[in-house]
């Protein structure tokens, strides 16, 4: 299955935070994807882009905040998180690009 050009509108960036490098422990990858996309499109994309099996896909919106810049008030973008936990045997490493 070759990558399509949607794949890299779905997945945004990899997410390398403390909890999601205790994630990894547990065979799993944070991304940061779209936020219109669904939890197939996100394995599907996963799959095609780095050649791995998974196991689950759960996703998490955090809302942005309110903050002020140069006195206005504005506001952060909405943020969707995949944790995508991956089969035995398989691994992504973010550390590196693509």
């Amino acid at each position: 299955m070759s990558p399509k050009p949607e794949h890299y509108d779905v997945i945004r960036k990899p997410i390398i935070t403390e909890k999601a490098t205790l994630t990894s422990e547990a065979n799993g990858v944070v991304f940061e994807v779209a936020i219109e996309a669904n939890k197939p499109q996100i394995k599907e994309a996963v799959e095609a882009l780095f050649g791995v099996k998974v196991k689950a896909v759960n996703t998490t919106i955090t809302k942005g905040k309110a903050k002020r810049f140069r006195g206005q008030l504005g506001r952060r973008k909405d943020v969707k998180k995949a944790y995508v936990t991956l089969e035995e045997g398989n691994t992504i490493d973010v550390s590196t690009g693509l």
